[in-house]
């Protein structure tokens, strides 16, 4: 099959994909739209909301519908790294064997990801970049896709332990959960205070997803829209030459080159599931803002006005 016939393709089976999730998850269509960008794009995301959002049954089942392994840890202050990514033990026999940890499956939900020290953020964190892990000398690759989807509550802040930048940097995406409307929270309620059971299909397999990572890295893109991409990660950074005057005075530290490839990703694979075969620069626009929300630092006087990185990057765009 052709790539363009495999992108038309593409476009039908995420319109069924939305009306499978649907079934279950009210509203939320630009943040489950983020989350199978990120997932098609190859990348993982963080999920910024209150408790009580439904971010667990969001993932179980995108998980579902994509036909994935799904596997939920809940951070606390007392996991150890062992307990994400498996320990050896002496079997019967008194050998060593190695019983693996709940990281080795396509989709992890890492929840409450700041309430864990620094030592087990690390050990998820380093699963994520290499899609492997080093355990007792012994190398292990992890289950392909590969995608995590962790979670933090923006309002209680004690006891926690927040992301270093250059872990956060590691996600693609960080998308704000916002409480639902009048009308969503009355569709949820009728849906869920009633013994009414939704039975979703699978419509992927792992190995269909994979091929279209691979699909999705061989659209081609314009050296415009590279251009721009390039541009506007460039204006985030307070010490660059010709800056935006609002990021002089309200940006402490800018987004790296990770952000450039990272949009230019989402944005092939934005163009791709609405029928495009190569991204513009209204896709790049599209994406930017869940792309660069956790990359860029604001300073204390952004803080004193009120001002938030939102508001900062629709200036940019």
């Amino acid at each position: 099959m052709s790539d363009v016939a495999a992108i038309d393709g593409l476009v039908d089976r995420y319109k069924e994909l939305k009306k499978e999730i649907g079934k279950v998850i009210v509203g939320q269509e630009k943040v489950v739209d983020e989350i199978i960008i990120s997932v098609f794009s190859g990348g993982h995301a963080l999920l910024i909301g209150v408790p009580g959002l439904a971010k667990t049954l969001m993932v179980n089942t995108i998980a579902t519908v994509l036909g994935l392994d799904f596997k939920r840890i809940q951070f606390t202050p007392d996991l150890m790294p062992s307990d994400i990514l498996g320990s050896e033990i002496l079997d019967e026999n008194r050998n060593f064997k190695f019983l693996k940890g709940p990281i080795f499956s396509n989709i992890i939900l890492a929840d409450e990801i700041n309430r864990t020290p620094p030592k087990t953020q690390a050990a998820l964190l380093e699963a994520m970049q290499e899609k492997s892990v080093t355990i007792a000398g012994n190398h292990y690759e992890l289950s392909k896709p590969y995608f995590v989807l962790a979670t933090q509550n923006p309002i209680e802040q004690e006891g926690t332990y927040p992301l270093p930048e250059a872990q956060l940097d590691r996600f693609m995406f960080a998308i704000n959960l916002d409480y639902p409307t009048h009308e969503e929270e009355v569709a949820i309620v009728k849906a869920t205070t009633t013994d009414h059971k939704v039975t979703l299909r699978s419509l992927f397999s792992a190995k269909e997803i994979e091929d279209y990572q691979q699909l999705l890295r061989r659209i081609p893109v314009a050296d415009n829209v590279i251009e721009y991409t390039v541009s506007l990660v460039g204006k985030t950074r307070p010490n660059a030459d010709n800056i935006p005057q609002v990021v002089k005075d309200y940006i402490d530290w800018g987004a790296g080159p990770r952000a450039s490839q990272n949009l230019i990703l989402a944005a092939k694979t934005h163009a791709a599931l609405q029928g495009k075969y190569s991204p513009d620069i209204e896709n790049v626009k599209a994406v930017a803002t869940g792309i660069l929300r956790h990359r860029l630092i604001k300073n204390y006087k952004a803080d004193a006005e009120g001002l938030t990185i939102e508001k900062i990057i629709a200036q940019l765009l």
